[in-house]
């Protein structure tokens, strides 16, 4: 898909129609249909209808709309702000957009897309908040299910919630601190007491608890908060909500190279935005600076976020920003992410665990191997636990030699995954003997994860290519056929 396919050939805006004069020709059901989405508004709707069907008819004289009889002229466009041909011909319908176009007011003719200066959304009405679904032309009845969808999640009260929430404006900006304070005011204004009095119908209860919400906001400290978030393993619909709404309240967003730019593009527009990415060989900054800034950022009165590949507590450096940040006095809290382990067991279809084969689960980097002694996720290793290696394509020779000169058998299956969770994902499959040749295989510059262990034979190898080059890996197949009967 080009980049260009990707951006809207429209640009969404909402027109102010107050008092303003909206032209619909036609009397069916085209005319019809526009003339109720017009009636949503304070637009004065002229319909030009020489002979209106029953049904739009009455919704006419129900609705006080001016009717006019009079056959198409340029002449009544004159003063109209917009035009809508609905007559149910095509040619008449273009000729009124030709009409309009010559007089300079935009235009829309019913299932013509090309006579169409705008288009008509599905809209979901609640005064004065409103939202509206556009499929520029391509599919209404997509739009009309979308509506549906939304109009069914806000309720009925959200406009009056607006409408209060308008009158405490003033009040708002001279009393709240711009920035976080103001943004967290309004958020606990729409989604707390305050919401909850407006929709069982108490507007004094609602004004009472607005004023006491205002009265605190105003009195508060400046208090910065940092945030350890655990971004996922990179896909975006991955991300918590919890992870998301805080980046959306975020002054700061601190994040590593790992996090794709997708994910960091989630957070709230106008929020700084700092690169720390760590990536071997190349260090934009240190750890100690990371920690320096993220107090700094903190002691400052900013909400940080400091956004964390995976989950910021497995392998992510958590320890040492908390305890930076806890001897500075600054306040943060953890959010946790998923890790890259169990993204790439979930891409496998791979279970971590297995009833009768293995009951242990140990997540290391394999940078531990060094010494003369197996390292105690080794010995766990030999005795049945599944292995989750991070960062494994670098380490992955040391990794096999080790744990078969240990004991552990060569035809271990293994499971690797690059960009584990990802939409550009790439799984691999093997044995402990062919891992090695994981380090040659220049072409994985992704984040590379390995699993092993009797458990990973259970994996679903359909969408894997073999690591050995291999068209058939009947160990696999055997073992998993053993395993499953288990």
């Amino acid at each position: 898909m080009s980049v260009d396919s990707e951006k809207l050939s429209v640009f969404p805006a909402f027109f102010r129609v107050e008092g303003a004069k909206v032209a619909v020709f036609g009397n069916g059901d085209e005319a019809f249909a526009k003339a109720r989405l017009i009636s949503n508004t304070s637009a004065r709707i002229i319909a030009f209808a020489t002979e209106p069907e029953p049904a739009y008819a009455a919704f006419l004289k129900r609705k006080s709309i001016e009717v006019d009889q009079s056959n198409f002229s340029p002449l009544l466009l004159n003063g109209m702000t917009m035009v809508f041909a609905a007559t149910g011909d095509g040619a008449t319908d273009r000729m009124i957009v030709n009409a309009a176009r010559m007089a300079k007011i935009p235009a829309n003719a019913v299932d013509q897309p090309d006579y169409c200066d705008f288009y008509t959304p599905a809209l979901v009405n609640r005064a004065p908040i409103a939202v509206a679904i556009g499929t520029e032309g391509v599919g209404p009845v997509l739009a009309q299910m979308i509506r549906a969808g939304i109009d069914r999640q806000l309720p009925r009260s959200l406009g009056r919630l607006g409408r209060l929430a308008n009158s405490y404006r003033h009040a708002v900006d001279k009393l709240v601190p711009r920035g976080v304070a103001r943004r967290l005011f309004w958020r606990s204004f729409f989604q707390g007491d305050v919401a909850d009095a407006v929709e069982n119908g108490d507007l004094s209860a609602a004004r009472r608890q607005a004023t006491r919400l205002l009265k605190g906001a105003a009195s508060a400290d400046r208090q910065g908060r940092v945030f350890l978030v655990g971004a996922g393993p990179g896909s975006e619909d991955l991300l918590t909500l919890r992870a998301h709404r805080l980046m959306m309240e975020a002054d700061v967003i601190v994040f590593d190279a790992l996090v794709p730019q997708a994910v960091v593009d989630m957070g709230r527009r106008d929020a700084e935005r700092i690169s720390v990415g760590k990536r071997k060989g190349c260090h934009s900054k240190s750890q100690s600076e990371i920690n320096a800034l993220l107090v700094e950022l903190g002691q400052a009165g900013k909400r940080v976020v400091r956004l964390k590949s995976g989950d910021p507590l497995v392998f992510g450096r958590a320890g040492e920003e908390m305890a930076a940040l806890r001897d500075a006095g600054v306040a943060y809290e953890i959010v946790p992410g998923i890790t890259s382990a169990l993204a790439a067991a979930a891409d496998f279809e791979l279970p971590l665990t297995l009833r009768g084969v293995s009951s242990s689960l140990v997540f290391t980097t394999g940078h531990d191997l060094n010494g003369d002694i197996l390292p105690d996720w080794a010995r766990l290793a030999l005795s049945g636990a599944t292995v989750a290696v991070y960062m494994g394509r670098s380490v992955a020779a040391s990794v096999a030699e080790r744990l078969m000169a240990g004991g552990l058998a060569e035809d271990t299956t293994v499971a690797v995954v690059e960009n584990a969770g990802r939409g550009d994902k790439r799984l691999l499959h093997g044995t402990l003997r062919e891992l090695p040749g994981l380090e040659r295989r220049d072409e994985l510059t992704g984040p590379v994860m390995v699993i092993i262990g009797d458990a990973v034979a259970g994996a679903n190898f359909a969408h894997s290519e073999p690591l050995g080059g291999a068209v058939d890996v009947p160990h696999t197949v055997v073992a998993a056929e053993n395993i499953m009967k288990v």
